[in-house]
């Protein structure tokens, strides 16, 4: 397929998940199946046209003065792949697939240098416009920048697996794909996203993968894992292990000693946990099962209780920016709900002097600090640790924080080119 049938397959996979109402990733495979001629590459150039058209939906909805799925795709392909229009119409005429020719007025809306003028921030920022209140109140005057770093493609990060490999072999073994090393995180490495078409690495496919040697895990995962200041020997709660990525980060940052208790309160999230464990050769971990009466004997012993707490996931908007446009005041309050539940429910773990690290996907005050702030309300007896001390110990080169509050740690692809990320500590006395 030329990049007029795949302008046109954009489309129709935008069409489909308004119609149907479903994520961009089911439409997307839902098109691959009706239509398997497409290759590989096909089908990464249309995934790529959907994500950056959904990234941007705002502002490229606000030049074209509608919010069709044709005019975001012809915006995407002029304004963010830098296509030229008069070439774009030749291609779209000489091939039967392509979507119907630019307008004279299209081509307008397409080529005004004077679009956002006067747009208000939180197209500027592409964001629904009820985030901009929250958003000010987390960023100050920059906000709107901090929601523009949420528009770009993210990069493929990996974590080197300490317990089996180090960052020379695995850097040897991806070499055809020429990784470089995080710039905070001592045992990332990165893929940059490639333009308009690239491909992203199947790394999953290495030796150095299948034999444990890395993960794929986000810097800002990685570095909020090591702020959480796991200690060798340690007795730890991973209380929403979930699939287990921060699990076997905790266990290699631990040296596979002490012992890891990873618990969900889904089974179907615990799932992938038994052979990731496995292939990184973790020894340390106990996977607790959602069952009655499961983490009963681990009441006032453990020394840490690590909370990746469910939330609105905004900090993920680059990777799955379908879920910006859908997220409503309702279900950032249901969240709200379930997060003072867990850090509730943490407390009885903790034996005294322990720490409750508190972590979230999230970059919205109300999931994050606010939280903070209400939980030491209701509970006496816990203190913050300062992170930005521990921040400057772990990570000296590193980029200068965001949070005004030295108490906090809070990434963002604007700031520290991580997805979004909040990590707190809070000590028992």
């Amino acid at each position: 397929m030329r990049l007029p049938g795949r302008m046109a397959a954009a489309i129709e996979v935008l069409a489909d998940m308004e119609a149907r109402k479903r994520p961009a990733s089911e439409a997307l495979k839902g098109w691959a199946l009706d239509h398997r001629f497409a290759g590989a590459g096909d089908r990464a150039a249309i995934g790529n046209l959907v994500y950056d058209a959904l990234r941007k939906r705002a502002s490229h909805a606000w030049r074209m003065g509608e919010d069709t799925p044709r005019a975001l795709i012809l915006s995407v392909a002029v304004n963010d792949w830098n296509q030229d229009i008069n070439v774009l119409n030749q291609d779209f005429s000489a091939d039967k697939f392509a979507p119907e020719s630019i307008s004279e007025a299209e081509a307008l809306k397409l080529s005004s240098d004077s679009a956002f003028a006067d747009a208000p921030d939180h197209i500027k920022a592409d964001v629904p416009e009820w985030l901009a209140e929250p958003l000010a109140r987390n960023f100050g005057s920059d906000w709107a920048e901090q929601g523009r770093g949420m528009t770009t493609r993210p990069p493929l990060d990996m974590r080197v697996n300490r317990l089996k490999s180090e960052r020379t072999r695995v850097e040897k073994s991806l070499s055809r794909f020429a990784p470089q090393p995080t710039a905070i995180a001592p045992d990332g490495l990165r893929l940059p996203s490639g333009p308009n078409d690239a491909r992203t690495a199947n790394v999953q496919a290495d030796e150095g993968y299948q034999k444990g040697w890395f993960e794929i895990q986000d810097e800002g995962s990685q570095v909020v894992t090591l702020l959480a200041g796991a200690r060798m020997g340690e007795q730890v709660l991973d209380l929403c292990a979930g699939a287990g990525g921060k699990t076997l980060a905790l266990a290699a940052a631990m040296g596979n000693t002490g012992q890891i208790f990873a618990y969900d309160a889904q089974r179907t999230r615990l799932a992938p946990i038994h052979e990731r464990l496995k292939r990184n050769g973790v020894r340390n971990a106990q996977v607790r099962n959602p069952d009655p009466g499961a983490l009963d004997d681990l009441v006032g012993k453990m020394d840490r209780v690590v909370i990746d707490a469910p939330c609105t996931g905004t900090g993920t908007w680059r990777r799955r920016p379908d879920t910006k446009w859908k997220l409503t005041p309702a279900q950032l309050e249901a969240r709200m709900v379930d997060q003072v539940q867990v850090l509730d429910e943490a407390v009885r773990f903790l034996k005294p002097g322990g720490e409750l690290v508190y972590i979230t996907c999230s970059i919205l005050p109300q999931e994050n600090d606010d939280q903070i702030a209400a939980f030491l309300a209701r509970h006496d007896g816990f203190a913050p640790v300062p992170l930005s001390e521990r921040w400057d110990t772990l990570f000296p080169d590193a980029p200068k924080l965001l949070s005004t509050n030295p108490n906090t740690v809070t990434l963002t692809p604007a700031a520290t080119d991580t997805d979004g990320f909040f990590c707190a500590v809070l000590k028992r006395g």
